[in-house]
């Protein structure tokens, strides 16, 4: 009887980017999930709106516009250093990723100071009505999303600077990237939620 041949896989390699990677779809599940949780809240903001007479209820004035165009102004901007900082990481180019995670990561700050001012800029507490309530969730929900991912970024880039530098830190680094394009992505119609939708009456 003979033995069973041995393949064997040492040369394989042990990372691998996008959808090769099993990380990127967890990313991408992950993704498709909180993507589910901002639908939902968009969901029930829309229908406390058919259940009141004026919006937003009670004569309260929507948002200010000021910082939250602003933020929306920074994470668009913040694409393009994601974007190099990606293409860095698939090149595997320490250098330009030590210059670009941290410029992603002051991107990411900057965003959450100016968050700070747009809570202020609500007009309206969290607790005072189901509209307020709606309001605040969503614009909690998307500061939780940009705070990870800030604190992941953070992470990666102490990593990168002190090691150890396994392979699978790139590959870490491209999709901290893809994750950073989902929330810049679902700003966009949360921004017309919060800000343009009170205006349309």
């Amino acid at each position: 009887m003979s033995a069973e041949p041995v393949i064997d896989v040492s040369r394989l390699p042990t990372y691998a980017f996008g959808k090769q990677s099993l990380m990127w779809w967890g990313t991408l599940g992950i993704m498709a999930i909180e993507g589910t949780v901002f639908v939902l809240a968009a969901f029930a903001y829309f229908y406390i709106r058919g259940n009141v007479g004026s919006w937003p209820p009670g004569g309260l004035k929507p948002p200010d516009l000021l910082y939250g165009t602003i933020n929306t102004g920074v994470l668009l901007a913040s694409l393009w250093p994601n974007w190099w900082t990606d293409r860095a990481a698939k090149a595997r180019d320490l250098h330009r990723i030590r210059i670009g995670l941290p410029v992603c990561l002051a991107f990411a700050a900057a965003f959450l100071v100016f968050r700070g001012f747009e809570f202020a800029a609500l007009n309206i507490r969290w607790d005072t009505n189901a509209y307020g309530s709606a309001v605040w969730t969503l614009l909690g929900l998307h500061t939780v999303h940009l705070a990870t991912d800030a604190v992941d970024t953070a992470v990666l880039a102490v990593l990168m600077f002190t090691g150890p530098l396994e392979g699978k830190r790139y590959a870490d680094v491209s999709d901290n990237a893809f994750y950073w394009y989902f929330v810049v992505l679902i700003w966009i119609p949360l921004y017309g939620v919060i800000y343009l939708a009170p205006r349309l009456n």
